[in-house]
């Protein structure tokens, strides 16, 4: 008889009344909250002011949420939301593209850098995206509690059985594929973490930024190779849509890493 690990957990915490406290908002909240420390942390080090911080959490949520909802909106269901356009800002109904986070983030960082900092794009990502990672971490633990985005079958000794996942075969063994990218993105936190605090990474612009996109999204892209496509136009594809979008923020990445900065040295 195969090992496995019988999955059965309740995406809810408790209930009151009207009010539901699920383990994915729990989660997707704490990794935030814990970023937002960890960035006060690191200003206080470099001598950022302090003040910008709270407009600097208010960017990053609300273009997390908003660019993951219509990356999964645009990148994974348009063929429905184009027909239901009364839905797309219904989040609470599931739905939220990692893509479309990493979009809206870099994208609210250069609004952020033009109306609040001043400074260039790269200065600011080199110092969201640590937490970021970390929040990543979180968010995947999250949807380990939702039973979703699973995994193909496996008959390693560590596979789950999502009892409560959308499948007809839900006795079958998984591979935990958002356990697996939950512990790719604690790799890449403490990664960072380290390249940020004991070495002069952060010293050049972009290289932190570039380090994020080449550890987070390769690790996506081939654990893809092992997750159940999300939707049903991905069947019969060479790599699926996950996988498509992660090239791109890889050979950024890779940039980043490898390019030598016009002006040396970040005073």
């Amino acid at each position: 008889m195969l090992l496995s690990v019988y999955w059965d957990i309740s995406p809810q915490i408790f209930k009151i009344g009207p009010i539901e406290v699920r383990w994915y908002g729990l989660l997707f909240a704490l990794g935030f909250l814990l970023g937002y420390h960890l960035v006060e942390r690191m200003f206080k080090r470099d001598g950022v002011d302090i003040k910008v911080l709270d407009k600097l959490f208010m960017y990053t949520m609300i273009a997390t949420i908003l660019g993951a909802r219509f990356g999964h909106v645009f990148f994974y269901g348009w063929d429905h939301y184009s027909q239901h356009p009364e839905e797309i800002l219904k989040v609470w109904h599931g739905g939220l593209a990692s893509h479309g986070g990493a979009i809206g983030i870099i994208t609210a960082m250069y609004f952020f850098s033009k109306k609040v900092s001043k400074k260039s794009m790269l200065w600011i990502l080199d110092y969201v995206v640590i937490p970021v990672a970390l929040a990543g971490c979180f968010i995947r633990l999250g949807n380990l509690m939702n039973s979703e985005i699973i995994g193909t079958q496996s008959d390693m000794p560590w596979a789950f059985k999502f009892i409560r996942a959308s499948v007809l075969d839900k006795t079958t063994p998984r591979h935990p594929a958002q356990l697996y990218e939950s512990i790719c993105y604690l790799i890449s936190f403490i990664v960072l973490m380290y390249m940020y605090w004991k070495t002069k990474a952060k010293e050049i612009e972009g290289r932190l930024f570039g380090a994020f996109l080449v550890m987070i999204f390769t690790a996506r892209f081939f654990i893809e190779f092992i997750k159940e496509n999300q939707e049903n136009f991905e069947d019969g594809m060479l790599l699926n849509m996950g996988q498509i979008l992660s090239i791109p923020f890889v050979l950024i990445g890779l940039y980043y890493l490898v390019r030598k900065p016009k002006q040396g040295l970040v005073k």
